[in-house]
């Protein structure tokens, strides 16, 4: 007897749907599975077996050859073990063909028949359309952000396999994804921040253009508390960002927030001693969203940026000028979301001094260190700025800084004017936008001509400096506001020159 199951697959952050064809026919006994199955789907033979026979049914003593289909695409994880075990059962009879009529199933199977949940849940039930879809009931809360049809919600295969031959109904396990979200945490707030003016009005141009940013200062300098409070500053993601936000997460195996959605603007750091596929994406065993994926519609933050591998900050270059992570491989291609805010922060050189007097390291030492991030990926920061320790005065002042919930809506009002002038945030303004929605007069001109032709400037530098100028005036809550002289030499004056860069290399 023959019988097809619906489910899916995760590639990358997209569900994939699969059908399971399962045919049970006389003949010594025997399992083979095609369609390009990985470890873990082909392991899906023994959990299956060991399940179903510990859930009291009996596991076919024929031969049964399972097909995955599409044949062409690679198939990972353990998420088809449930689809496999239905489809078996429903080919040997034991469960009846109409009973799984309209139905899709997702989850791993337990040797006792208990349902766990898998990584990707949300893509894969959104992948299966406007089918009933039977997940563990640990995967609630990831299905009902995603599913077009019914969620149904099983803990072990006897309890499915008595609802599916009529022996009970459906039952309710959804009582905790019904209830209401609880209240995320707080975030850190910009207002325990002492003094650091400067840095302060940084972080609020990054947050209202989308401009990336490096810090630049000594060790106990604020670099990193700074760093951690930007995602505060930040709007509530779009729809789309939040889905896709959702699907990234729930792909890479990343608990979902209260609610299921993620709603808030993501923050990640990972280590110095991150690899490139953990970075942007990929992996020897499929395509895992990556770091860069992770942070879409947020906040990435490299701490000590260049203590990190010189080839992996360089797979940064393709993300932040596109928007998306490209990961090919052999047997797979996936494109995966990736818009966020990158922050660096780094010492000015290897002893973290800088200043004259307290740096111990000389002149080679300090070029290898800045010439651990190359050229090209220092060009793309549009701030870059130097962080000085805060004096005596401002780290003992009890008075609060200004908070979070004020920046923001001074964040909010400039990306609302953005939006409203041109559809997008100043960071995407290309060349003839920045002509129509960044004009500069002469005096202006005048000013980025002399740093051109001095080398200090490229011509990805010269649209980077018009970006921010665009966004200074923005700030300043005109409708109207033109790009003045004093704000494109603020916008120069916050294009610090870095390390190496200070022998003539362009900025």
């Amino acid at each position: 007897m023959f019988a097809s199951i619906p489910s899916a697959v995760v590639v990358g952050a997209e569900g994939r749907p699969v059908s399971v064809d399962v045919h049970v026919a006389g003949g010594l006994p025997g399992f083979t599975m095609v369609g390009l199955p990985d470890t873990s789907v082909r392991e899906s033979r023994d959990r299956g077996r060991a399940a179903v026979e510990s859930s009291g049914l009996t596991w076919p003593g024929k031969k049964i050859t399972v097909n995955l289909a599409p044949s062409g695409q690679r198939k990972k994880g353990a998420g088809l073990d449930l689809a496999i075990a239905v489809a078996v059962l429903v080919a040997d009879q034991q469960i009846p063909r109409e009973a799984v009529a309209g139905l899709a199933f997702v989850g791993e199977l337990g040797l006792d028949g208990s349902l766990r949940p898998v990584p990707g849940v949300a893509p894969m039930v959104g992948a299966l359309g406007d089918l009933d879809v039977v997940v563990p009931v640990e995967s609630a809360l990831e299905a009902h952000v995603a599913a077009g049809g019914t969620v149904r919600l099983v803990q072990h295969l006897a309890e499915l396999v008595a609802v599916l031959t009529g022996s009970m109904p459906w039952p309710d396990h959804d009582d905790a994804a019904r209830s209401a979200p609880a209240e995320p945490p707080p975030l850190p707030d910009l207002a325990d921040v002492h003094g650091q003016p400067l840095a302060r009005r940084v972080l609020e141009l990054c947050a209202a253009g989308g401009h990336h940013t490096l810090l630049v200062g000594p060790p106990g300098a604020g670099k990193t508390m700074l760093a951690s409070r930007l995602a505060g500053l930040l709007p509530p993601l779009s729809k789309r960002q939040s889905i896709e936000a959702t699907m990234v997460h729930s792909a890479a195996g990343v608990p979902l927030p209260p609610g299921g959605l993620i709603r808030r603007p993501p923050y990640r750091a990972p280590h110095h001693s991150i690899s490139m596929p953990a970075l942007v994406g990929g992996g020897s065993h499929g395509v895992r969203p990556g770091d860069v994926s992770l942070a879409h519609g947020g906040v990435l933050f490299l701490d000590e940026v260049a203590e990190f591998s010189p080839s992996v900050l360089d797979g940064l270059r393709q993300p932040l000028e596109s928007g998306v992570s490209i990961v090919d491989r052999s047997e797979s291609h996936a494109v995966l979301p990736a818009e966020f805010l990158l922050v660096a922060a780094m010492n000015p050189c290897p002893c973290g001094g800088g200043a004259p007097g307290d740096c111990v390291c000389g002149d080679a030492a300090i070029h290898r260190y800045a010439r651990r991030m190359s050229g090209p990926l220092l060009d793309r920061f549009d701030l870059r700025v130097n962080v000085h320790r805060p004096a005596v005065d401002e780290l003992l002042d009890a008075q609060p800084g200004e908070s979070s919930a004020a920046v923001a809506e001074r964040v909010a009002a400039a990306r609302d004017l953005a939006v409203a002038r041109q559809g997008g945030l100043n960071r995407s303004l290309k060349g003839h936008e920045l002509d129509e929605f960044a004009a500069i007069d002469d005096a202006s001109k005048a000013v980025l001509r002399s740093e051109i032709e001095r080398g200090r400037l490229s011509a990805r530098g010269y649209h980077r400096i018009r970006r921010v100028a665009r966004t200074i005036a923005d700030l300043r809550g005109e409708p109207t506001a033109a790009i003045t002289v004093q704000d494109v030499e603020m916008a120069l004056h916050l294009r610090a020159r870095i390390g190496g860069e200070a022998r003539g290399r362009a900025a």
